[in-house]
This record gives structure tokens, C-alpha cells and sequence, in this order.
């Protein structure tokens, strides 16, 4: 693969994730970048008129969006061809009245912990906050996405003079030792003032504090993300879980073209705390897109079924990477590493939805795409992590297959990933949404 393609890529993605420091900004990109690929918003309150071999994509709380594209001319009832990622990552979330003065010497915030973060490496980096707040505008009230984009705020660590034993291991805690410094008492402006002046940038004119009526901001990691290594083959960068996929899969909608099937990208929030809200994989969301879709497309609830029965679903959410220096952490024979290719991932009590049947079809798509593609089981004796594939299935019954693409420190606010498997997650999701799937009665399929 050419080292050039890889650069060019992965540059893309680090621009993507840039724009995308919290699950509502990321969102926002993608429906930037579905809406430069002609795709055309909808809205959920609205009734839909669809149209053959057009794209559209529609939000759900702003913070997950599923893209699709019709059919041109569909012989009989058209199946789903998905790919599901999700938008959110491990971070802190900023409370609410979150100054938390210490005396009178300095302000820090007040923050809680979203998702299953690794908290060491926040420690001592530029961090800032966004997100969203609801504004009170003309009557109303409006929702903002905010970026204090700049370096605002830091999480110090505790010289090792007052606890020499650091280094053997310590246990964090949340409420004492992640509260990131804001400014010293008595000075400076009040973070809410901070956050109102964000809001009025955004928005071209001044925002009071006063306006605010409600906010879902989180901190992030200020580092730019970097293409390292020979060849340019590794790349690091907040958020890569799972905005890689996310992104990978986007590209590869808006590369492909009008196929047998309809086509979706569907990007969930929440999966980090367990994807039970209505924008995660644990509501209705698919379901429902779906359901309008076929009632546009005029089926009725039997071809519906139908549909649904001829679908497949690629849950795509990064896995574990073999660890340079932690190798007896990993499976002592699927041992996935970075730039190996697409893996595919395993769990016997179905964490993962895969099966002999799925991981057939994804090695087949991948060979088609001329990707490689590797396994990922956990050890025995370690309990694994779960994803959105099979919460989603739990709402849309259909046949399922959990890939990711290999990764280094998962869960850190800085993630490293392989240039070269980014660049193969983009060819086969443009492949398979180009392909077309067939299944057969006696439980195999093709591929065309």
C-alpha cells in the first residue's frame, strides 16, 4: 500500500477528529460530510418522501445520525446492508455549577467520569471543554455545540516528593484527583461566562449566562493527533475508538453508489456507558429509520420482515491491538496487530455478534477488497469488553458480524492505530456497500 495514500488518509482523519472533540461535534462532521456527498437531511418529526437512488441522513438527539441510500431500481424487497460505529468516547463529564474553589486560592471543576477511561494519561496535557448547551434565543430555546478552542484548563499531577510510592501503583480517585484547575479565586471570568462567550461565537452575537438553560459539556484532550512512524504507518490521536470507524465508514457510503440494497452508515452515542438512551444502540433508532425507510420504499409489515431477514449488519467498534510490552495480555493464538488488517472479533457468551456464518461473509468482502483480515478472541481467563453490536440486533433482528480495526492504549484520551488498516476499513465498507448479498435457503450466501 502506498505510503502516500496512508498520509493523505490519515491526515483526513485527524482532521475529521479535530472537528470532533465530543459526540455532538462529531456528529456534526459526519452530516457535513454526508451533506458534501449530496446526501439530504431529514427530520424525525417530519414525514419522509424518499426518493430511488437518492442519500439521506437524519439526527437523533444530535449526537448519533444514520446515513442511508436508496436503491435506484430494486428488484423485489431490498435487504439493509448497515455498518454501525458510535460517536462518544471515554472523558470527563463537567457537572453542573461546576466551580469548586479551594479556599481562597484557586477554582477548579467539578467533573464526573463517562465511560471506562484510562485516567493516568489526562494527567499533566492542555485540555479544554465543549459540547453542548441549550441557549434561551427569541422566545425559545436553541441548542449550541461549543468548542472553547483553546487550552483552558489542566489536571496536575502530585510531585513524586509527596508520594514516593506512585510509581508501585496507585488507584484514582474521580472527586479528588482528576478535578482539572480553571483559575486562581478572584480572578479571571467564571467558566459559565466562558461557556456564554463560546455560545455567542457560535452563534455571531452575545450570549448572557443567563441564557443558558442546560449543558452537556465534557473536557478534552488539546493534543493534535500525528502520523508517525516509517512509512508513515502508525497514527496517533484522541478519540480514535471509535471515531476511526466512524469516519471510515462514512467515507465509504459516500464513495459508494446506488446498489440492490439499501445502504446505511448508522453512528450511535453512548456505547461507552452502555448504549441505554434513546440515540444508543439500546433504543429505537435503527428500528425506527428503518421502518420509515420500508414504508417509503412501500412495503408493508410482511415484506418489512422480509427485509429485515435478507440484511446484514457490520458492527464496527476498534479492537485490541497486541501489545508491545503486555503480550501475555493477549490470546495466546489471535493475536491481531497494527497494520495486519481488519479484525475480526470473537466472544463465546456473544459480546460480540459474530459467528461462523458472519465472519464468512466479512472474510469474503474483505478478499473481494483485497484486505486482510485477522482475529481477535480474548484470553480465557480475562473478561472483554462489548460493543453495539449485539445491543443493536436486540432491537433489529438480523444476521451480525463485530470487526474493528487493531489499537494501542483503547480507552486513553491518546489512542494509536495503524495508517494502513484505516485505509482498508474505507476500501471494504465502499465494496460491500457496492456489493450485493445474497443468502441462501439452506443458510449460505453470495456475494456480487
Amino acid at each position: 500500500m502506498a505510503g502516500t495514500e496512508c498520509r493523505a488518509l490519515g491526515e483526513a482523519l485527524l482532521s475529521d477528529i479535530r472537528k470532533s472533540p465530543t459526540a455532538f461535534h462529531a456528529a456534526d462532521t459526519l452530516m457535513k460530510l454526508f451533506e458534501e456527498a449530496g446526501f439530504q437531511a431529514l427530520s424525525e418529526t417530519e414525514r419522509w418522501k424518499l426518493q430511488p437512488g437518492r442519500g439521506y441522513y437524519v439526527s437523533r438527539n444530535q449526537s448519533a445520525v444514520i446515513a442511508f441510500r436508496l436503491p435506484e431500481k430494486a428488484e423485489g424487497v431490498p435487504g439493509f446492508q448497515i455498518i454501525a460505529s458510535h460517536s462518544d468516547s471515554p472523558a470527563l463529564k463537567i457537572k453542573e455549577h461546576p466551580e469548586y474553589p479551594l479556599g481562597n486560592a484557586y477554582v477548579r471543576l467539578n467533573v464526573e467520569k463517562y465511560g471506562g477511561m484510562l485516567m493516568a494519561p489526562w494527567f499533566d496535557r492542555p485540555l479544554s471543554a465543549a459540547g453542548r448547551l441549550m441557549v434561551e434565543k427569541d422566545g425559545g430555546v436553541r441548542p449550541v455545540l461549543v468548542n472553547i478552542d483553546r487550552d483552558l484548563l489542566v489536571i496536575p499531577n502530585l510531585a513524586i516528593h509527596m508520594n514516593r510510592e506512585v510509581n508501585e501503583g496507585y488507584k484514582y480517585n474521580v472527586q479528588k484527583d482528576l478535578l482539572p484547575l480553571y483559575r486562581m479565586c478572584g480572578e479571571g471570568v467564571s467558566f459559565e461566562q466562558t461557556a456564554a462567550e463560546a455560545a455567542g461565537e457560535a452563534l455571531g452575537e452575545p450570549v448572557e449566562v443567563s441564557q443558558i438553560r442546560g449543558m452537556d459539556l465534557f473536557l478534552y484532550n488539546r493534543m493534535p493527533g500525528s502520523i508517525w512512524g516509517p512509512e508513515d504507518c502508525f497514527i496517533s490521536a484522541p478519540r480514535l475508538d471509535d471515531l476511526a470507524c466512524a469516519f471510515g465508514s462514512a467515507h465509504g457510503l459516500a464513495k459508494a453508489v446506488s446498489g440492490s440494497s439499501v445502504q446505511v452508515c448508522a453512528v450511535f452515542d453512548n456505547e461507552e456507558v452502555g448504549s441505554g438512551t434513546q440515540q444508543g444502540a439500546c433504543g429505537t433508532f435503527l428500528y425506527d429509520t428503518m421502518l420509515r425507510i420500508s414504508r417509503a420504499l412501500s412495503m408493508d409489515e410482511e415484506d418489512f420482515r422480509c427485509a429485515v431477514a435478507k440484511s446484514f449488519m457490520i458492527s464496527a467498534d476498534n479492537a485490541h491491538a497486541l501489545h508491545p510490552n503486555y503480550a501475555d495480555k493477549a490470546d495466546p493464538v489471535n493475536r491481531p496487530v497494527l497494520n495486519g488488517g481488519i479484525v475480526v472479533k470473537y466472544s463465546a457468551n456473544q459480546k460480540y455478534t459474530t459467528d461462523g456464518f458472519s465472519a464468512a461473509l466479512m472474510r469474503e468482502l474483505c478478499r473481494k477488497a483485497g484486505v486482510r483480515t485477522q482475529d481477535f478472541t480474548n484470553r480465557s481467563d480475562i473478561l472483554g469488553g462489548s460493543t453495539l453490536g449485539n445491543k443493536s440486533v436486540a432491537q433489529v433482528s438480523l444476521n451480525s458480524v463485530d470487526i474493528g480495526l487493531p489499537q494501542l492504549a483503547m480507552h486513553s484520551p491518546y489512542e494509536t492505530a495503524g495508517t494502513r488498516d484505516y485505509v482498508d476499513l474505507i476500501r471494504v465498507s465502499e465494496l460491500y456497500y457496492n456489493s450485493r448479498i445474497t443468502f441462501t435457503p439452506e443458510g449460505g450466501f453470495s456475494v456480487g
